[in-house]
């Protein structure tokens, strides 16, 4: 059996993938192109990616192709259309990141709740060296005990922020993006709603017709000046300019991006204009990436090739 895979790179140099070893002959590629993935998914039996194109163009030649792994939860990057008329396999995995994204969900909010770049940057400017006094109090923060955080998409990721978040005394209000899920022991409310009552708004929606560009220049404008938004979802469920204005306008606090509309970030990307980190917060989606969440990743792709070859 050979086992390629399109985009390595992707899961990291520090992740051990000798496992596959054992079920194959391996062949890694750092990445791919849809031109490069159409030649070297020729002889292959299994495509292993994360991010690489599934179509026609990139695996029309692949004739002894039975099974394609997605080294993510997301599938939008495969035509499963074409790939059921080829009767090639597809497995992606879900839940492997719930612990990793939700830990980091709550780094953004305290890092911009508790206005940690400006108090960092007080201490390490030497500042805080014979200060007056004890304390400084020059940028006020608040206690999130008491205040309602809003979660759009109350999948597993979004039901564990919702664990902790109330753990920490916050009132939990959910969004359901299809508006056929219901949570017991969670508030479901409409879109408004979540957005006028919550002072926390955070997205863990997947990316579909019902969720592109739901945060817009209408939904900011609807929220609490003294609200902070976080997105772990995915980037276009933002219109990142409608961000940057509510912003820069002051109709929300602050914001902490984990996704972007383009990734790695363009170089137009109008949130680049922001540089007040109390305010802005990105990080280069490495939500999903901690060194556990990735072994689990890549164990549970070798188990789902096992199982599928019955070895």
């Amino acid at each position: 059996m050979k086992i390629v895979f399109l985009d390595a790179k992707t899961i990291g140099d520090d992740i051990d993938l000798s496992v596959f070893d054992t079920l194959g002959e391996v062949t890694k590629y750092n990445f791919s192109t849809t031109e490069e993935a159409a030649q070297r998914s020729v002889d292959a039996d299994v495509l292993i990616l994360n991010k690489v194109e599934i179509n026609e163009a990139s695996i029309g030649n692949a004739k002894n192709l039975k099974l394609v792994c997605v080294t993510a939860t997301g599938t939008n990057n495969l035509d499963k259309d074409y790939l059921n008329k080829r009767q090639i396999a597809w497995k992606n995995v879900a839940g492997y990141s719930t612990e990793s994204v939700a830990q980091h969900t709550f780094a953004l909010l305290f890092y911009l709740c508790e206005k940690l770049r400006y108090y960092d940057d007080y201490v390490k400017d030497q500042k805080y060296v014979a200060d007056k006094m004890f304390t400084h109090f020059g940028n006020i923060f608040h206690e999130i005990a008491g205040q309602t955080w809003g979660i759009i998409g109350l999948g597993a990721i979004g039901r564990r922020v919702a664990d902790i978040a109330r753990g920490f005394g916050c009132r939990i209000i959910y969004y359901s993006t299809s508006g056929k899920h219901d949570a017991p022991g969670y508030n479901r409310v409409d879109f408004d709603t979540l957005l006028r009552e919550s002072d926390i708004v955070s997205v863990h929606a997947p990316l579909n017709l019902d969720t592109q560009n739901l945060m817009n220049r209408e939904a900011f404008a609807k929220m609490k000046r003294n609200a902070i938004f976080l997105n772990l979802g995915r980037g276009p469920i933002v219109v990142e300019k409608d961000l940057a204005d509510a912003l820069e306008a002051g109709e929300i606090a602050a914001a902490g991006l984990d996704v972007l509309c383009e990734e790695p970030m363009s170089a137009q990307n109008p949130l680049l204009k922001i540089q007040d980190s109390n305010k802005l917060f990105i990080t280069p989606h490495i939500a999903w990436a901690s060194i556990e969440a990735r072994h689990r990743l890549m164990e549970t792709i070798a188990g789902q090739i096992k199982d599928f070859f019955h070895l």
